[in-house]
């Protein structure tokens, strides 16, 4: 239902006691539940709104939906709303998926914002799009969280890991296998990179870089995976094609795609980064690659929709937070733990933040579904 126009103007004349607060630096004591909202270490900014009463209504507004992580985070975002204790908190929870196109997300987002969404989560289509939205949402009284895809602005709380750190960690792991295997680093390496136009793909992307650019013996090639297994299946079999067999490989997302063009290809095993899918697990596993898997955990979604309503009933948080990276060395997978060789290959075995509330169970996660509702 929508807001009448009267109660937008109430809202409007109110916007002086919600807009959000900021302070010059924000510190552990000054926020909520700073154990699982942790302030990013260059966060400038403490955000907080005034308390609203519930039940609220919450909508998660998805982008790009052609990959087994974001169907995982459409389930976690599910499984988190059904939970008794925050399903007690939602008068309406919904999702959508728009694709890849900025405008369709944007009026999406408006579109809740008309019908008098408390508030909206969503992972941003593209890092740059969104300062008229952001500021029509702060006029109509709505609470916005980006997570994983953030914006390009300090307006807003946004939920994140440091994507820079990510692709930086699965860099370092490979050099230092190869380092390891040859006594020194040199060699050609493959990285097989996001969706272009991702704040994510920009940020893993420059983390790689930030180690690799470092060793003058290495030789780096890359190609775009669209973060989609089948995607980087063929364009890292292409590459095998073109360039021989490498000495490294890094993959942002669809490691496991990668993996089985190696294996098509009879490519040995060498040092490699990837992701923490249980397909990928099992096959770096099964084949003894050295080197790290480390997520982005999927279930971000949940901790935005967490940090959405923490806001909503007028606790402050940190406007940059970030999250632990769920990672492990490859030699220390551990079948049963790490990955499961019962559950699908596309199943994403990084299924929480214990630091933020207990981690979701296989079967809560398979037991949404990945649709719109």
């Amino acid at each position: 239902m929508k807001r009448s126009n009267k109660a937008v103007v109430a809202m409007a004349s109110m916007l002086c006691a919600f807009t959000a607060l900021s302070t010059v630096s924000a510190h552990a004591e000054d926020t909520y539940r700073p154990e699982c909202f942790s302030a990013a270490p260059d966060n400038a900014k403490v955000i907080k709104y005034e308390k609203r009463e519930g039940p609220y209504k919450v909508a998660f507004v998805n982008g790009f939906a052609g990959n087994d992580w974001r169907v995982t985070a459409i389930q976690g975002a599910k499984a988190w709303a059904a939970r008794p204790e925050n399903k007690a908190k939602l008068a309406e929870f919904t999702v959508v998926s728009v694709g890849n196109d900025s405008a369709a997300q944007i009026a999406a987002i408006d579109n809740f914002i008309a019908a008098g969404y408390d508030a909206i989560s969503f992972i941003a289509v593209n890092p740059t799009a969104f300062k008229a939205v952001i500021k029509r949402a702060e006029q109509a009284g709505t609470v916005l969280v980006p997570f994983d895809n953030v914006l390009d602005t300090d307006a807003i709380v946004q939920i994140n890991e440091n994507q820079f750190e990510l692709g930086a960690m699965k860099a370092q792991a490979v050099v230092d296998a190869i380092q390891k295997a040859k006594g020194k680093v040199e060699g050609t390496v493959l990285e097989v990179s996001g969706l272009p136009g991702n704040a994510t793909d920009r940020d893993n992307h420059e983390g790689m870089r930030s180690v690799l650019d470092k060793h003058a013996g290495l030789k780096v090639v890359q190609v775009v995976g669209n973060w989609d297994a089948g995607t980087a299946q063929k364009v890292t079999a292409d590459a095998i094609a073109t360039n021989g067999n490498f000495d490294g490989v890094m993959v942002q997302e669809g490691a496991i795609g990668a993996l089985n063009a190696m294996k098509n290809a009879g490519h040995p095993v060498v040092p490699f980064g990837g992701d923490a899918g249980n397909g990928t697990r099992r096959l770096i596993a099964e084949g003894k690659y050295p080197g790290v898997t480390a997520a982005q955990a999927p279930v971000m979604s949940a901790v935005a929709l967490e940090a959405a309503v923490s806001l909503l009933e007028g606790n402050a948080l940190p406007q940059k937070v970030f999250l632990p990276i769920p990672s492990k060395p490859n030699e220390d997978l551990k079948e049963g733990t790490d990955f499961f060789p019962n559950l699908p290959d596309t199943f994403y075995t990084t299924t929480g933040y214990p630091n933020c509330f207990p981690v979701f169970t296989p079967e809560e996660l398979l037991g949404q579904t990945p649709d719109n509702t």
